[in-house]
């Protein structure tokens, strides 16, 4: 189990609690009595999270996500079946721009160590490894491709979010907060009808750019401010076209994204990131409510 503080306030009857998972710093807020004993509650939570992430961190060796890894026929469970199907329906609906395969880039691309660009022939040796209309699945069983690699990355933070407020949305009465890292979601409004207040993180690290009222719903963050390489004056950011296996051209360097749920929105701000310079005009066409940076 995660190492869990909890906090009390009287002054705004906020119960908290906070720990790590998934490299990001974990929140669970609830707006409730003094006497409700919240603790509980707080440790379900944070061991939902940490089966999540047990269960589908590609940097683990005892659990179903090496064995897949490792080219082995696996038998999926529902979950996991459930998680590639939504992939799935990405890879199509981004026309292969959102891709659970193109993990076997960070070969080449390591934005917190690279002093120097990859080769295009670097680069190029690992495209025929990405595309995931190249997993071969029958019925719950799927094998990879030699040389090929599944990422949930790039949606388990989120899918977490929203099952941690399935949680606490069956077992708690009073509003709620649940932010991992920065995307969060709601049960609703708090007391009186007010809203939740959340900063929009500044890509420089310093004071939040804007204060977000949120009362329903989620909120995600996809950028490029925290991994990023510079190189002849060009900046490189660490979201990658699986295409080219080139970093994508020109992009914001953060968009916000609120929607019904956490996977939902962190997919939208994803794909907005991946439109690079015409991010902004892609979110129009989706009738989101945004933020860019």
């Amino acid at each position: 189990m995660p190492d869990i503080s909890f906090q009390y306030s009287a002054q705004t009857s906020l119960h908290q609690c906070q720990f790590q998972a998934m490299a990001s710093p974990c929140q669970i807020i609830i707006e409730a009595p003094a006497d409700f004993d919240s603790e509980p509650l707080f440790t379900d939570v944070s061991k939902e999270a940490l089966r999540i992430e047990r269960k589908f961190s590609r940097y683990r060796k005892d659990n179903l996500m090496y064995a897949i890894n490792q080219h082995q026929a696996c038998e999926l469970d529902p979950e996991t079946q459930s998680l590639l199907d939504f992939a799935a329906q990405c890879y199509e609906l981004s026309d292969g721009l959102f891709d659970v395969t193109s993990g076997v880039l960070r070969k080449v691309w390591n934005f917190k160590t690279m002093t120097s660009l990859p080769s295009e022939a670097e680069v190029k040796q690992l495209l025929p490894f990405i595309g995931s209309q190249k997993i071969k699945r029958q019925g719950q069983t799927i094998q990879l491709p030699d040389g090929m690699e599944l990422d949930f990355g790039g949606i388990g933070k989120e899918y977490a979010v929203d099952k941690c407020w399935q949680v606490l949305s069956e077992h708690c009465q009073y509003p709620f907060l649940v932010n991992f890292g920065g995307d969060l979601r709601v049960s609703g409004p708090r007391t009186q009808s007010q809203a939740w207040r959340t900063g929009v993180e500044n890509p420089n690290g310093t004071h939040p750019t804007a204060i977000i009222e949120i009362k329903q719903g989620a909120i995600t963050t996809s950028g490029t401010a925290m991994q990023h390489f510079t190189h002849n004056g060009v900046r490189y950011g660490h979201i990658l076209n699986p295409k080219t296996g080139w970093p994508v051209k020109n992009p914001p360097v953060s968009i916000t994204v609120a929607a019904n749920t956490c996977i939902e929105a962190g997919l939208l701000s994803t794909l907005a990131m991946l439109q690079g310079e015409n991010a902004r005009s892609f979110l129009e066409e989706q009738g989101v409510t945004f933020w860019l940076q």
